[in-house]
This record gives structure tokens, C-alpha cells and sequence, in this order.
């Protein structure tokens, strides 16, 4: 949903001086509003595809027919199998777009499922993947902290405050499995005076536009996420990236310390590694 508004203020500014119209189509926000802005016929929808599928299957006056270009962001996580299964939503996007239109997939990692799509295509597709042996930024400083599994919160709680006497204009963003760890971990350093707002997916819509709003504008300096905001998210300016737990996958650790070191600024990276996430370790460190 973040992302989503993210690439919609990119249309605004970019469209501007051409007059392009567009429209947010996310969960979470009025569907009668939503339904409204559709009904201008906008040049660009962003939508997420569960919302999306929501308006195709309540709405008779709405119609994907005339589109030209369907672009899926973040593809391997659409089109992966799992927890938050995507499959029946996109089945019934793809029903309702014309079959002739251009498709395009962005995707941050090569999963098995894009390279089967990509082998059963009917017409054969461009493809291109850059710098395919680079998974993580030379300009990013990867470090693991070694800390018991007890003692973890205290360890971090240090780290913080570290950074903040050292570089108290330096953005964090910490990277949690839940949320109840989220918004646990947000209570805990805001109890220690530290400057953090929390972003997951319990949040209103509202509340999670207006979290990373305020990160944005540097109103808080600590960002506690799950992962909810590793993905796409192009956060200006964040200069240390913390994960609280060790990602159960190499793809996970990329999209997260992602975060930090873009467009050529340095960054640093640390993940908190207990006695139990050494495996996890070796997993990540074979993979990039």
C-alpha cells in the first residue's frame, strides 16, 4: 500500500507539466471515493490487487478494457504461493484486462516461479537482469552483532543509542518478524526517550501513511518495521539498517538492507545474530 503511494507521487511530479491523471487504488481508504476517481478515467491506476479485485467484482461502470500497459511491481512476491496469496485477485485483473496489451514484471529477485513464467510465455519475452552477481551494494557495510537470545532488546537498546550520541541526524530503520515485535520494540525505546514511530500491517492505512510521513520529514529518526517496508520503499537518506531477527531467507536480508547505501550513499547494516541463527547466517552469507 506505502509502495503504491510512493509511485503515485512519482506520477504526479514526473506528469505534472503533461496533465496526467491518477488514482491510488489501495485497502484500508474509502472504496466510495476510490470508485469516484475511477470514474474520471484516469491515465494511471496504482493499485494493490486485492482493493483492485474489490471494485472489478462491486462495480459494473468500471472497466480495465482499454488499458495498454499492465505492470506488476514487486512480481516474485505477487506471484509467489503463501501466506498472503494473490493468485485469485490477479486471475480475475488479468480476466478483465484486453489480451492485447503490453505486460510488464519488475521484480528485485529471480524466483523459480518468474523463471517458469518466463519459459511458458507464449510470446518470447524480454528479459534482463542487471549486475546478477551483485545481490548487495559495495558502498553498504554489512556487520553481524552477537548477542544472546535473552539479552537481545538490551543489546539493541545500546546499539541506538550509540548511533544517536555519535550521529544524532542519522535515520535508523528497524526491521522486526511481527508485529506484536514491532509495536513492542516501539514502546520500549520510545520509554527511553528515543525518537521512533512504528510501521505494520495491524496499523490503519492511515496510521501507516502518516508513520512514514513523519520518518520522512525527520520528525522521528527510527523507523520499527516488519517487513511490510522492505520492499520498494524509497526512503531517502537512511543510514542504518538493524534487524532485529535474522531473516529465515537470503532474498528477506536483501530487500531489507536495501533500505540503506541507495544511489551511491554509504550505509551500514547490522544484524542482530543469537545462538540459534547461525544456520540463517551461513544461508545468507552462501547466497550474496
Amino acid at each position: 500500500r506505502e509502495l503504491a503511494s510512493q509511485i503515485a507521487e512519482q506520477f504526479r511530479v514526473l506528469g505534472k507539466p503533461l496533465g496526467l491523471k491518477d488514482c491510488v487504488v489501495v485497502g484500508g481508504l474509502d472504496m466510495v471515493a476510490q470508485a469516484l476517481e475511477l470514474a474520471r478515467r484516469p491515465h494511471v491506476v496504482v493499485a494493490t490487487p486485492g482493493r483492485l479485485a474489490d471494485h472489478l467484482r462491486s462495480s459494473s461502470t468500471f472497466s480495465l478494457r482499454k488499458i495498454k500497459f499492465l505492470v506488476l511491481d514487486e512480481a516474485d512476491r505477487l506471484l509467489e504461493q503463501g501466506s498472503a496469496d494473490f493468485s485469485a485477485d490477479l486471475e480475475l485483473i488479468l480476466g478483465a484486462v484486453p489480451a492485447r496489451r503490453q505486460t510488464l514484471l519488475f521484480s528485485a529477485t529471480l524466483t523459480a516461479t518468474l523463471s517458469q513464467l518466463q519459459a511458458l510465455a507464449a510470446n518470447k519475452p524480454f528479459f534482463w537482469e542487471a549486475e546478477a552477481q551483485v545481490r548487495t551494494v559495495e558502498e553498504l557495510e554489512q556487520r553481524y552483532l552477537l548477542v544472546p537470545e535473552a539479552l537481545k532488546d538490551a543489546y539493541l537498546v545500546h546499539l541506538v543509542q550509540s548511533f544517536q550520541e555519535q550521529h544524532h541526524d542519522w535515520a535508523i530503520i528497524i526491521f522486526t518478524k511481527t508485529c506484536k515485535d514491532c509495536q513492542v520494540l516501539n514502546m520500549m525505546l520510545r520509554k527511553f526517550s528515543f525518537p521512533s514511530v512504528a510501521l505494520h500491517s495491524m496499523l490503519k492505512q492511515k496510521q501507516r501513511f502518516a508513520a512514514l510521513a513523519k520518518f520522512k520529514s525527520s520528525i522521528f529518526r527510527i523507523l520499527i518495521a516488519t517487513d511490510v517496508a522492505a520492499r520498494g520503499l524509497d526512503i531517502p537518506a537512511v543510514q542504518v539498517v538493524i534487524n532485529h531477527n535474522t531473516p529465515g531467507l537470503p532474498k528477506i536480508y536483501i530487500h531489507r538492507v536495501g533500505r540503506t547505501a541507495r544511489a551511491g550513499r554509504r550505509g551500514v547494516a547490522i544484524t542482530l545474530v543469537t545462538q540459534y541463527d547461525i544456520h540463517l547466517v551461513h544461508a545468507i552469507e552462501q547466497d550474496i
